[in-house]
C-alpha cells in the first residue's frame, strides 16, 4: 500500500513537470501573436522556470522510495501526458501512431515496473 502512494506521488510529479510544455506553448504562441514586448511571455517562462523548480525539488524526494530504473522509466509517461495536454487544450489532433507510441510507452512502464516488484519479492 505504501508502495502505490509513492507511484501516486511519482506520477503526480511527472503530470506537474509536463506543464513545462503548455506554458512553453502558450510562451510561443503570445511571441507569434503579440511580439516579444508582450508581458505574457515572460509570465509563461516565468510559470515555465517555478514549475521546473518545483518539479525537481519534489523529484528528488519521490525517488528516494524507488529504484532508479523504475522512476526513470516511469518518467516516460511525460510523453502521455505531453499528447493529453496538446488535445485538451491546444485541439490538436491525436494520430493513430501518437497512439501507437503512447501504448508502447505505457507498455514500458508496465514492464519495468511489475519486474521491479517481482524483483523485491524475491530478495524479501
Amino acid at each position: 500500500m505504501k508502495k502505490a502512494k509513492y507511484f501516486i506521488y511519482l506520477h503526480l510529479c511527472i503530470l506537474l513537470f509536463s506543464m513545462t510544455e503548455i506554458f512553453g506553448k502558450l510562451a510561443a504562441n503570445t511571441y507569434k501573436a503579440e511580439g516579444m514586448h508582450s508581458i505574457k511571455i515572460y509570465v509563461f517562462l516565468a510559470l515555465m522556470l517555478f514549475v521546473c523548480l518545483f518539479y525537481a525539488f519534489c523529484w528528488q524526494k519521490i525517488i528516494k522510495h524507488f529504484e532508479l530504473h523504475t522512476a526513470y522509466a516511469n518518467r516516460a509517461m511525460y510523453l502521455v501526458w505531453s499528447q493529453i495536454w496538446a488535445s485538451v487544450i491546444f485541439s490538436e489532433v491525436i494520430t493513430p501512431r501518437n497512439i501507437l507510441g503512447m501504448l508502447i510507452v505505457m507498455t514500458g512502464v508496465i514492464l519495468v515496473s511489475t519486474g521491479d516488484a517481482e524483483q523485491e519479492e524475491e530478495v524479501a
